[in-house]
């Protein structure tokens, strides 16, 4: 007797549950379906497992289906199918052989039928389903010997296929369609049987009785037939990974994870190149509207992926970057298109006749150029050349191959268009073929050649995540990046000292704020790092970067040099340190103030040919060093990349020889060079191209004594971003310096002094909801902290006095300026806030109090020292 039909109150709704190769493959793998399937049967839920076949087994399948008339490959790989089946038979420990024994004496009669030398089409679909029917008859018998009953139902029975208009007997076979409603008498007809059952996917049956094929991801999409039929309240797709990411996490580990989406926006995705769900099972469960969820085997405790008719409100944002290979574009050109009735009804009409489906559509005046993708596609080069033959009857035709399709999805695509034009840039140098923004605002999709989409997936991700078009934090909408679920943190990550003295800076908030606090210990730790490394022989400190006197004088101290940009800079450094460890490295300075650098003994650098072009006697008989610019720019952002002719630093190498000529005129000795492309830079290579490029070009010189390569050693914003590897930079500084040994090198640590060792505090003032942002006011804003609005700069933010509490709340985080740009931090998760509660602005003890202003006349944060 059906034991939920007798059950007092028990609601037996339908549960569907689909488990893929992997999950079907070990004993482990049936463990966890078993308990996945009583869960939800101990809840009040019937339940149906869907069952793909054992890992690799369709391949081989299919490679007997293909096999066409080598009997030998045929039967070898029937033999290894055989054996994977046996030693999963003994690994499960059955010992009722029958029900396995009978596909397996199928498998081997279809393997000597005579319809195997054609590779007919019927034969094959038989072929192909043994697997699922295989797994399926194994785990039938697993489960119910573990004590959950499990009864087996033939999915041929149920999901009965139809041809599409103009589909071909290859996809009526091997790709077959189910149209689908919900149906009460097959829902009520399996309750009276049965509280869990366990079916097949991949197949289905025709008018005919034959047995067809759903084509690739046809395992999910027989889930969510069944879901659909049986109206059930929840399809849960058990796959290998959390559920659906904003990129392929396997090549962006800070892909987030997408834990809520509607049907449209997964559809576009899964359409677009994510792998993890097919899209053809979307479209059943979105008629039906049963809700589906795609979920990790390895880890159920994870959420996954939910994905309904409505999700929570949320801003417009980039749900995910993917792409697809393998593209094949055809363009058509022709002058007297302009127009001319019925001209894309003939050009239509000749893809049809090759049963080559369109995707994207691109046109102009005189062109149209679409795309065709293999996924969908029978695309050869036979067929395209028959397409391309009467095509040529009414167009001229192009056919660009292979081509990668890069995808943006998201709800509201055309108002994130102001956010992407920093993420468009990515494209500048690269070949675009074809633009296309979606009808439905849900995606923007841009064609390149396929050779120039590698790695680019990676960068627009991190590009997006930048400039808030994905809005990563925001929980109504992402989960956990991928490097949080499955790898370990960006290596190198210390505790930040400020968790350490949380007591101490409250108490100081308490006091007033704004205030800028700053940790000395931090400093002369950084401090000592650097003067540990072997290959560098000075390090000069960057004034500008934080002039506060207690900082400087434990840099001093450390025996670090002072690099100085203007007169007050060199006045306040020439009473920390003797003249020799002064520095000065002016730009489009006025000419008194060389004159009184060389006064205090510093060692001046020119970056320019008119300072000896019109000055030349205030040089005269002097030592310089030479910025040079090596003609290319590195950094998080624009404004602090200071390298290539966009930048207003450094002398352009083809001035080069103008410049010595110059000062040999006015005996000046050119005794360094130095070279400094930008800020924020977290791989050591760069600096050992720089100081190789250096080297190299100090041979043109004769007097060469120092290369100074600059500084910008970034400080990681974010977890997922790597720490600086010091080792690794000393051991490319070393590489270069046992070729140039002639040479001292010179760096300019700046920020990574300082930076983590300065935080701002700042307390709430007020809170807002406006739409579906809410908004964290603080005591201060752009006139303490530029950074982020000048640079974009990302630092972290935490509620200092609910630094315990989950943060669950997305925040813009904003000063009380009177300026739009106001933003110290843009969706930033952290427990609700209230007046009064101290917040705290990490990494900001460079570049912060230095920059700061009276704008609006308010006054800057406070510094103090602990």
């Amino acid at each position: 007797m059906n034991s939920l039909a007798t059950a007092p109150g028990a609601h037996a709704g339908w549960v569907v549950v689909k488990f893929g190769g992997t999950s079907v493959s070990t004993r482990p793998r049936w463990d966890t379906i078993r308990r996945i399937a009583n869960d939800w049967h101990a809840r009040g839920k019937r339940v149906l497992i869907v069952v793909s076949a054992l890992s690799g087994i369709t391949d081989k399948l299919k490679a007997i289906a293909e096999a066409g008339g080598d009997r030998s490959r045929r039967e070898a790989l029937r033999a290894e199918i055989v054996a994977r089946h046996e030693a999963m038979f003994a690994e499960l420990g059955l010992t009722e052989r029958a029900p396995l024994q009978y596909w397996l004496d199928r498998l081997t009669a279809l393997a000597v039928d005579a319809r195997a030398e054609t590779g007919d089409l019927p034969w094959q679909a038989e072929v192909l389903a043994l697997g699922e029917q295989l797994s399926s008859t194994l785990g039938q018998a697993y489960l119910t010997a573990q004590g959950l009953a499990t009864r087996w139902l033939d999915a041929r029975e149920h999901l009965l296929a139809q041809a599409m208009p103009n589909q071909t007997a290859w996809g009526c076979y091997l790709s077959a369609s189910v149209p689908t409603a919900p149906d009460p008498a097959l829902a009520a007809a399996l309750a009276a049987h049965a509280d869990v059952f366990i079916s097949q996917g991949f197949m289905a049956r025709n008018a005919d009785g034959e047995t067809v094929i759903l084509g690739r991801g046809g395992s999910d999409t027989s889930a969510a037939y069944f879901g659909a039929l049986l109206k059930a309240e929840k399809v849960e797709i058990w796959t290998d990974v959390a559920g659906m990411f904003s990129a392929n996490p396997r090549i962006v580990p800070a892909a987030r994870l997408l834990s809520r989406l509607d049907y449209e926006e997964a559809q576009e995705i899964a359409t677009t190149g994510a792998k993890v769900l097919h899209p053809r099972c979307l479209n059943p469960v979105r008629e039906a509207q049963v809700p589906l969820a795609v979920r990790d085997t390895n880890r159920p405790e994870l959420a996954g992926t939910e994905i309904g008719a409505t999700v929570a409100a949320a801003a417009p944002s980039v749900k995910a970057v993917s792409e697809r290979r393998g593209i094949t574009l055809i363009s058509m050109e022709s002058i007297g298109m302009w127009q001319q009735v019925g001209f894309l009804a003939d050009v239509f009409e000749r893809f049809k006749r090759h049963g080559l489906s369109i995707d994207l559509i691109g046109s102009a005046e005189t062109n149209v150029t679409v795309s065709l993708d293999p996924s969908e596609n029978l695309v050869n080069s036979d067929v395209l050349s028959a397409l391309a033959a009467d095509l040529a009857e009414v167009c001229r035709v192009k056919v660009i191959a292979p081509c990668a399709a890069i995808t943006l999805v998201g709800r509201g695509m055309r108002s994130l268009l102001p956010r992407l034009a920093g993420v468009l840039a990515e494209f500048d140098l690269l070949r675009v073929h074809l633009v296309s923004q979606s009808s439905n605002n849900l995606n923007l999709t841009i064609v390149v050649d396929e050779a120039a989409a590698d790695g680019l997936v990676p960068t627009l991700h991190a590009a997006l995540v930048k400039s808030e078009a994905l809005r990563a934090e925001d929980p109504a909408v992402f989960g956990p990046a991928w490097s949080e679920l499955y790898a370990s943190a960006a290596p190198g990550h210390e505790t930040p000292w400020w968790q350490q003295r949380r007591d101490d800076l409250l108490a100081l908030a308490a006091q007033s704020t704004p205030r800028y606090v700053y940790d000395l210990a931090t400093v002369r730790e950084r401090a000592r790092r650097l003067r540990a490394l072997a290959a560098p022989d000075r390090w000069f400190y960057a004034l500008k970067a934080n002039s506060r006197p207690e900082l400087l004088q434990v840099i001093a101290e450390a025996g670090l040099g002072l690099e100085c940009v203007s007169p007050a800079e060199l006045e306040l450094a020439a009473t920390l340190v003797p003249s020799e460890r002064l520095l000065f490295t002016p730009n489009f300075a006025p000419r008194a103030e060389y004159a009184a650098a060389f006064a205090r003994g510093a060692r001046v650098t020119l970056d320019n040919l008119h300072p000896l072009q019109h000055w030349g006697e205030t040089f005269r008989g002097r030592e310089i060093l030479l910025r040079v610019d090596l003609g290319a720019g590195r950094g998080h952002h624009d404004k602090v990349r200071t390298g290539g002719a966009g930048s207003k630093f450094g002398l352009s190498l083809d001035q080069i020889e103008e410049f010595r000529q110059l000062a040999r005129r006015h005996d000046v000795a050119v005794v360094g060079l130095h070279a400094h492309l930008g800020s924020g830079i977290l791989d050591a290579q760069h600096w050992r191209e720089v100081y190789a490029q250096l080297a190299a070009l100090a041979q043109r010189f004769t007097r060469i004594e120092a290369i100074n390569i600059g500084g910008g050693l970034g400080v990681p914003a974010r977890a997922d971003e790597a720490v600086l590897d010091l080792a690794a930079l000393d051991a490319c500084l070393t590489e270069i310096k046992q070729a140039y040994p002639q040479f001292e090198l010179w760096m300019e640590p700046g920020r990574y002094l300082v930076a983590e060792a300065g935080v701002l505090l700042a307390r709430v003032t007020q809170t807002k909801r406006k739409g579906d942002y809410c908004y964290v006011g603080v005591d201060t804003g752009m006139n303490s902290l530029i950074r982020p609005a000048l640079y974009e700069a990302w630092h972290e933010i935490v509620n200092l006095t609910r630094l315990d509490e989950p943060a669950d709340t997305l925040y813009q985080v904003v000063g009380p300026i009177c300026e739009s740009g106001d933003v110290l931090g843009s969706n930033r998760r952290l427990p609700g806030c209230r007046e009064g509660d101290v917040i705290l602005i990490a990494q900001a003890g460079a570049y912060g109090a230095t920059m700061a202003s009276r704008y609006n006349l308010r006054e800057p944060a406070a510094e103090s020292v602990i």
